[in-house]
């Protein structure tokens, strides 16, 4: 079922999602060669409890993590290991918070130490892609012209777009209706109503679009060894046009 949020649940939910993006915005200084993905795992649970949120990913149909870390050719759902990071390494951090009842999602790709001609591209890529993804959340539009934009630059560029994982509303819980892909038709889909609050998570991969999971049934990597990257924010829709939730007004610099 599609829940309509009230403006006072947005207010909530942006708060828990400003909560969010501040935990994003301190990992670029705390991300750094040497460092393991469980050591940031430690350092997000933590900057959560401490201000107050609870992170909502543990215990999420069996999760045990507050994190998804994910490198290099990991798509998503990436468990925090104790495999010591390396100059170059493409690392997506995904998260949610509950904040006073209210649930926030997020996506943020590093870059950890120097990067590359190659990890840089992709990465402005996937970001545009997501900016794109955003830019047709307006009400009266459908879910595939959110996909169908995202899509058509992606693939324009030389890249794929997963297949294989969708974005989804957000709020009371983490996932609700509408689910939708990255890819599409325009005029399609759910229509987008004021009051929805969804998450758009494109994932690029610089091969072919193919998904190969890991034996524990959480972990996606590419099938060609390729890299992949992700970004991902909730928004709501309003009549104003689409709210980013998870910003905190750094949507254009991480």
């Amino acid at each position: 079922m599609i829940t309509l949020k009230s403006k006072r649940e947005i207010e909530l939910m942006a708060e828990s999602g400003s909560l969010l993006a501040d935990v994003h915005i301190h990992l670029r200084d705390f991300i750094k060669p040497g460092i393991t993905s469980w050591d940031i795992e430690v350092f997000v649970r933590q900057y959560i409890e401490s201000h107050g949120g609870v992170a909502a990913q543990i215990g999420f149909e069996g999760y045990k993590y507050a994190t998804c870390i994910s490198v290099n050719d990991e798509i998503c759902h990436g468990f925090p290991k104790k495999q010591v990071l390396k100059s170059g390494d493409l690392v997506k951090v995904d998260m949610c918070v509950n904040l006073n009842g209210a649930i926030s999602d997020s996506c943020w790709a590093y870059v950890v130490g120097a990067s590359t001609p190659e990890v840089d591209n992709l990465m402005a890529v996937t970001k545009k892609a997501l900016y794109l993804g955003i830019e047709q959340a307006q009400v009266g539009n459908r879910t595939g012209d959110i996909g169908h934009a995202i899509q058509a630059y992606v693939e324009a560029q030389g890249y794929s777009v997963v297949r294989d994982f969708i974005a989804h509303g957000i709020g009371p819980s983490i996932h609700e209706e509408p689910f939708f892909a990255h890819y599409g038709t325009p005029g399609k889909g759910v229509r987008l109503r004021e009051g929805m609050v969804i998450t758009i998570e494109p994932m690029v991969n610089v091969g072919d679009g193919q998904v190969k999971m890991m034996s524990n049934g959480w972990e996606a990597r590419t099938l060609d060894g390729s890299l992949s990257c992700q970004y991902e924010h909730s928004l709501a829709i309003t009549k104003a046009g689409p709210l980013i939730l998870t910003s905190q007004g750094e949507e254009g610099t991480y």
